[in-house]
């Protein structure tokens, strides 16, 4: 696949989008709120946006079993897991830190492929999947930013979050999206998303109601919901274009933004240790050169 103008820009905005969203949840947290609740809201304003779209399409959403077990699929292992262990991070870790990990999908998306016979292991690769690995050993040494040296576990969290994006990559681009478009897709997924975790977030006394006068947890949860519906429908459509390991290298560009974004909206600063660590990820990752994947037809 030749990367043209079209699948770099959207590379590039899918990027800053979804950065944002890494800022945006630590102030919702710092507001008091937390994971299954803001999973609940972020994924109902995903529903109440695309049920929209849906409608002024005239189109539908397909129930049959191929679809039902994908919407599935993406709501559990992109929404709800990977979500869950995120904002619970979230609230220990400076977004920064969070988002230094997300460069690690593609290094977790790769050696999965490579179990799936989807791609192949060279001894470059495997050394960009070391040092990889080496830089998120960088975040978690003495004197880095964390807020306590205690909190280091947390940082495994932020990776298992990583750990269910990979799933979600090379699962969706293994089996195809069963022409489902985009939108009917996450759509589907972010339905059954928000029906599960409301109970849960009842369960667990993290149900919150924004009530007028919004404050800015409440504007937090709203922009993050809205970021997140068009990051996720852009990264969807991308995986379908280029392939899930071309679509991973969107990490490349949001842990940069994330740390940006929050350095701006947070005032967060950071130390020598998590700029190398940034570093090192990135040149695991350039060493480590997935093989881009042919791009699929809307049916796939």
């Amino acid at each position: 696949m030749k990367l043209n103008l079209t699948l770099i820009a959207a590379l590039v905005l899918i990027a800053v989008i979804w950065a944002l969203t890494f800022p945006l949840t630590k102030i919702a947290v710092l507001g008091g709120y937390r994971s299954f609740g803001i999973i609940f809201w972020s994924s109902a304003i995903t529903v109440i946006i695309l049920g929209i779209v849906v409608a002024l399409r005239r189109s539908y959403v397909p129930l049959h079993n191929a679809a039902l077990a994908r919407y599935f699929f993406v709501a559990f292992f992109g929404t709800v897991l990977s979500s869950a262990a995120s904002y619970t991070a979230a609230e220990h870790l400076p977004a920064g830190i969070i988002a230094v990990c997300m460069p690690m999908i593609p290094l977790l998306t790769l050696p999965l492929s490579i179990l799936l016979g989807m791609d192949k292991a060279t001894p470059i690769r495997l050394l960009g999947l070391a040092l990889g690995f080496s830089g998120v050993l960088l975040i978690t040494v003495p004197d880095t930013n964390l807020p306590d040296p205690a909190q280091a576990g947390f940082v495994l969290l932020a990776l298992l979050a990583v750990l269910f994006y990979a799933i979600e990559e090379v699962g969706l681009d293994r089996v195809g999206r069963a022409g489902l478009d985009p939108i009917q897709l996450l759509l589907g997924a972010s339905v059954i998303a928000s029906v599960a975790t409301l109970p849960i977030a009842l369960a667990t006394g993290t149900f919150f109601m924004p009530a007028l006068p919004f404050n800015k947890a409440d504007y937090a949860v709203g922009l993050s919901g809205l970021a997140n519906t068009a990051a996720y429908l852009g990264y969807i459509w991308l995986i379908g274009k280029g392939g899930a390991v071309f679509a991973s290298q969107v990490a490349y560009l949001v842990a940069g933004f994330a740390v940006v974004w929050s350095m701006i909206l947070l005032d967060e600063s950071y130390s020598l240790w998590i700029w190398t660590a940034l570093i090192v990820i990135i040149a695991g990752l350039f060493l480590a050169k997935p093989r881009p994947k042919p791009a699929k037809t809307a049916s796939a």
